[in-house]
């Protein structure tokens, strides 16, 4: 509906930003840190490498004194596995330690913080043991290690996330998700899901049994399905992908039950992942206290025939428009671009109003207060003297801000929003060719030059809309 007017944002609403430890802090073998998995890939192209990256581990007072004049009420991090348990197994108290610092330092400027407790980097000897996610003798080590965070950390930590975008780490594989050479894709993607899912239940429990008065929850990619065309295949094929992609873990964490389309689908070709009895009893009960969800654009689903060839979805990695390759999964759904949209040079089509439809479906599917943990652009960023003028990103924050503020008038009930990313990054498939930030690092790919920060344009925008408490 078209509203006549539109309330101003809740007085308590968190405007918060968001980073990811093996994305910003560097250092990564410094204090005891073991290798993990993203740290691994290190040199394995001329994008990936988490050595240094904005050296945020040695620079967290700076960028914790930027949040504050930004006017963040909220900062979202998350604990790098590897700092708190370099061999999966044996705590580090040098990895505590430095979090305490940053958690202190974020509390003394008023800054609440929500932390991931998974973001992409288990350790690499975890998959070397035993195959990482692929293996179910990963979840007592990864309840060993939310435990130790709840324990260490929980008395400034209120709002927690379990394992970010579950359903992207099985979406792609071989970028995030450390899958294994030889094993089926199809088969690896639920058997990891089936893992992530029992492992989320048993911390989101864990975290209510310790933690009584902190909040936590899961987090997802999601977008706005579209059907191509009004074939009603196409309608089919948008209602597959959805399933597939977004609610097959949230109907496991929010109702207990393992989606039948999903189960059927996975039968007829021989897949395993029927929960038992038991690991379904384990799913009552879970109750998350809010879904936590990533968005940067909608996507297009068509019908695939069963004779179609399959292909696995990839990144556009050149930052040149034209270079998407879509996914096609036969029997289910073909992704396909949007003629109505418009594109950033990465092929990620920019839609605002998709926004707006993927809270009404979210709460309208699961009736949970919901937080946006990741929204923004990537795009090139030119430094200008000590100025960086990104009004490309202030139109699209601008324009996603407003349908998030329609999306409350319409009912929804969200609680925080944190936009990608507080400062420059490494991107997971672009390196430092691929911006993000309010703030600038002044590095490139090839140079780690001096790593200074220049505040953006938008960062005086974003800070005006926090100021106001509205746009």
């Amino acid at each position: 509906m078209e509203h006549k007017y539109l309330n101003k944002f809740p007085d308590d609403f968190l405007w918060g930003a968001a980073t990811a430890a093996f994305q910003v802090e560097g250092a990564y073998d410094v204090d005891g840190k073991g290798i993990s998995i993203q740290d691994a890939k290190n040199g394995s192209n001329k994008f990936h490498d988490t050595s240094v990256t904005a050296d945020h581990y040695h620079r967290y007072q700076e960028d914790i004194k930027l949040m504050k004049e930004l006017g963040l009420k909220s900062y979202r991090l998350s604990i790098a596995w590897t700092r708190i348990y370099p061999d999966g197994k044996t705590k580090n108290q040098k990895g505590i330690d430095f979090y305490n610092r940053i958690l202190d330092e974020l509390i003394k400027n008023d800054i609440k913080p929500l932390v991931t407790i998974y973001h992409f980097d288990h350790p690499q000897c975890l998959q070397d043991a035993y195959g990482g996610w692929y293996s179910r003798e990963i979840i007592d080590d990864f309840v060993r290690f939310a435990r130790t965070c709840f324990e260490e950390f929980g008395d400034r930590v209120h709002y927690w996330l379990t394992i970010c975008e579950q359903n992207n780490v099985v979406l792609y594989p071989k970028l995030i998700g450390g899958f294994l050479d030889g094993v089926d894709s199809e088969k690896w993607r639920f058997e990891v899901h089936h893992v992530m899912t029992i492992a989320n239940a048993r911390v989101i429990k864990l975290c209510h049994k310790l933690l009584p008065d902190s909040k936590i929850g899961p987090c997802v990619g999601y977008s706005a399905i579209y059907p191509k065309t009004c074939k009603p295949e196409d309608m089919l094929a948008a209602l597959n992908q959805e399933d597939f992609r977004f609610n097959y873990p949230l109907d496991l964490l929010c109702f207990g039950r393992q989606n039948k389309l999903v189960k059927r689908y996975l039968e007829e070709r021989g897949i395993d992942v029927v929960l038992s009895d038991e690991e379904l009893l384990e799913m009552q009960g879970v109750n998350p206290d809010f879904i936590a969800f990533n968005y940067y654009q909608s996507a297009v689903a068509e019908f695939c025939p069963l004779q179609e060839e399959e292909k696995q979805p990839e990144f556009n990695l050149e930052g040149k428009k034209g270079n998407m390759s879509f996914s096609q999964f036969p029997g289910l759904y073909q992704e396909a671009s949007n003629p109505y949209l418009e594109r950033s040079d990465w092929d990620w089509e920019i839609d605002p109003i998709g926004f707006r439809i993927a809270f009404r479906k979210l709460y309208d599917r699961y009736q949970l207060p919901l937080m946006v943990t990741e929204n923004g652009l990537g795009a090139y960023d030119t430094l200008e003297g000590n100025e960086v003028h990104d009004q490309y990103r202030i139109d699209y924050l601008e324009k996603h801000i407003l349908q998030m503020k329609e999306a409350i008038n319409d009912g929804v009930e969200i609680i925080a929003y944190y936009p990608w990313s507080f400062m420059d990054v490494l991107s997971t498939s672009n390196g430092y060719s691929k911006r993000y930030g309010f703030v600038y690092v002044d590095r490139s790919d090839e140079d780690i030059k001096e790593l200074k920060r220049y505040k953006k344009d938008s960062f005086y925008w974003y800070q005006k809309i926090i100021t106001a408490n509205n746009i």
